[in-house]
């Protein structure tokens, strides 16, 4: 390897220094090195310095930019900054792999809006916001700090709160050719089943007493014009309804999610949170409808059992699975429970009875679940104990004090189901109720309108709606859906998206990988971007991959990171 020699001579006038560039070979001969002068550069106080900056100018001419910057004055540079990067760089990947890239480009340079410019940052805007619900979930003032400060995002230096708010504000408007978008590439590309397609619901609160005033609005709970012949009434969408977070004293919204069997989330919707499920389920298979579809089954919790949903999801030649209410007091599920029939055990524990009524094409499938009917049982015996401890002795108190003992219970639901008031005002345990609980532990019931599909796929399948509470789970406690930083109704419902395309990333990063997310975030993150600054200007320079993330693009198909990431020489001095 060349370096420069120095030799020193001694004169009347005291030491000199001279300069050589050398270079050590080996003499096989002589089995020892030798020096090879490949310069003279003479007299280090009469070095000719315009003659060293050409030559090396034309040596760096030979290497990468950034590889030259590198390798001038080494001692000089200083290490400035390090940032995570493998995680962003995984989820660019993937997001440009799902096309969202190109798609997200195309619609956001369409029609900008009136006295706006197209912005060329717009999409790496808008996949930071998203890569920053899965990596490190913050408010977007938070995420424009996290992109200028913390992460390492290719092609976006920086960025600012206000562009966060533009591109927030147009995501609604492209949401919808976003999700078919993701639906057909995670299909086609993932060669993922979306024969069966799931949906349920959950409320995210916020922390306010007072509801949004009420708005005219559509079938769809969207705001119209208050003339607008769609209106079909009035309420605000921040709105006191039924939380399915306990906590109905605090204002929400409801969320909807349409997942895959692989739990692959396709499309995310939002409606006031005074909303009832049984006619949601109509809106979303109307949204999909349009994505040209091939015949596709529904799977949907009890919510959705009405006969109006039910018709819909069969036009089209699709169907449902749906899961009927034990304790409806129907015909159709009385006739169900009685009949008479052995049980086929399926894995997990399940064990399933198909039960045939009419003619109408429905399939009633009954499902059990021995450990869980031992889990019923506790639990019925634990609030019995209880109401029995609290009705002992009550035949001696008055009326009104039993009254009042009785009311104490309209809060627990639980504990009232097993009370049972004689004519004389007594309070006593309503045996006949245990024993008709007793016939249910353990067991659930479900509608199909598939006639080809076994016992066990059905069982299996409404099984799999686990999958979309999982989800429910990594919206709230990964991305954190909560807590919502927003109070315009616009900007709440595109950061309902934004945790969906977030979620979208992570759950195909998960089917790929075969690992859960924390892990993948975990090891991933500790891949660094370091950031060197010296005389001739600054890079930005990957940290060497461990075997574990080696692993993890390998399985992820992803290319690593390139060495170089950035490169920003300084400005020549003329």
């Amino acid at each position: 390897m060349p370096y420069v020699k120095t030799s020193v001579r001694t004169t009347r006038s005291g030491p000199v220094r001279y300069l050589q560039l050398a270079h050590n070979e080996w003499d096989a001969q002589a089995q020892r090195s030798r020096t090879r002068i490949l310069h003279n550069f003479g007299r280090e106080d009469e070095i000719d310095k315009d003659q060293v900056r050409r030559l090396v100018s034309a040596l760096s001419r030979l290497l990468d930019p950034a590889e030259a910057l590198a390798a001038s004055r080494p001692g000089e540079l200083s290490v400035t900054a390090s940032r995570p990067a493998g995680g962003t760089h995984a989820l660019d990947a993937l997001w440009r792999r799902l096309g969202l890239d190109t798609v997200t480009a195309r619609s956001l340079a369409a029609r900008p809006g009136r006295g706006r410019r197209p912005d060329p940052d717009a999409e790496r805007v808008l996949f930071a916001l998203v890569a920053n619900r899965a990596l490190a979930a913050s408010s977007k003032l938070a995420c424009a700090e996290w992109v200028r400060e913390d992460v390492h995002v290719d092609g976006l230096g920086e960025t600012s709160d206000d562009a966060c708010y533009r591109v927030m504000d147009r995501l609604l408007e492209i949401e919808p050719v976003l999700a078919e978008q993701a639906y057909h590439q995670v299909t086609d590309l993932l060669n993922l089943e979306v024969d069966l397609l799931f949906f349920d619901t959950t409320s995210t609160y916020f922390e306010t007493e007072a509801a949004d005033e009420g708005i005219p609005r559509n079938a769809r709970g969207e705001a119209v014009p208050a003339d607008s012949e769609d209106k079909a009434g009035e309420a605000g969408f921040r709105a006191h309804g039924k939380s399915k977070d306990s906590r109905d004293d605090l204002p929400q919204v409801i969320v909807g999610m349409a997942v895959t069997r692989d739990g692959i989330p396709v499309r995310v919707w939002s409606w006031p949170g005074n909303t009832a499920d049984s006619g949601l389920i109509r809106q979303v298979r109307s949204d999909l409808r349009q994505w040209v579809l091939s015949k596709v089954i529904w799977v949907a919790d009890r919510g959705f059992t009405s006969e109006q949903n039910r018709r819909l999801l069969m036009q089209g030649g699709g169907g449902y699975i749906i899961g009927e209410k034990l304790r409806s007091g129907s015909a159709e599920v009385k006739a169900a429970l009685s009949r008479q029939g052995r049980y086929k055990a399926v894995r997990d524990n399940l064990q399933v009875k198909e039960v045939r009524l009419g003619d109408d094409g429905d399939r009633f499938v009954i499902c059990f679940n021995p450990d869980q009917a031992e889990r019923d049982a506790a639990v019925r015996a634990r609030l019995v104990a209880q109401l029995e401890a609290l009705i002992d002795g009550s035949d001696a108190l008055t009326p009104a004090e039993r009254g009042k003992t009785e009311g104490s219970l309209a809060g627990k639901p639980g504990l009232k189901r097993f009370l049972r008031v004689t004519p004389a005002g007594l309070l006593r345990i309503d045996k006949a109720r245990i024993t008709a609980e007793e016939n249910l532990d353990g067991k659930y019931l479900l509608r199909c309108s598939d006639p080809h599909m076994t016992t066990e796929d059905i069982a299996l399948g409404y099984k799999q709606l686990l999958e979309v509470e999982r989800g429910w789970r990594d919206m709230k406690q990964v991305i954190d859906l909560r807590p919502v930083y927003h109070r315009r109704e616009d900007r709440i419902r595109a950061h309902v998206i934004l945790c969906w395309l977030a979620l979208l990333l992570i759950r195909v990063a998960e089917n790929a990988a075969g690992q859960p997310w924390n892990r993948i975030r975990a090891e991933l993150q500790r891949q660094h971007a370091v950031t060197w600054t010296g005389p001739a200007g600054t890079f930005r320079q990957a940290t060497d991959l461990t075997k574990p993330q080696r692993d993890l693009y390998t399985a992820l198909n992803i290319e690593p990171p390139k060495k170089i990431l950035a490169l920003d020489p300084a400005p020549s001095v003329s």
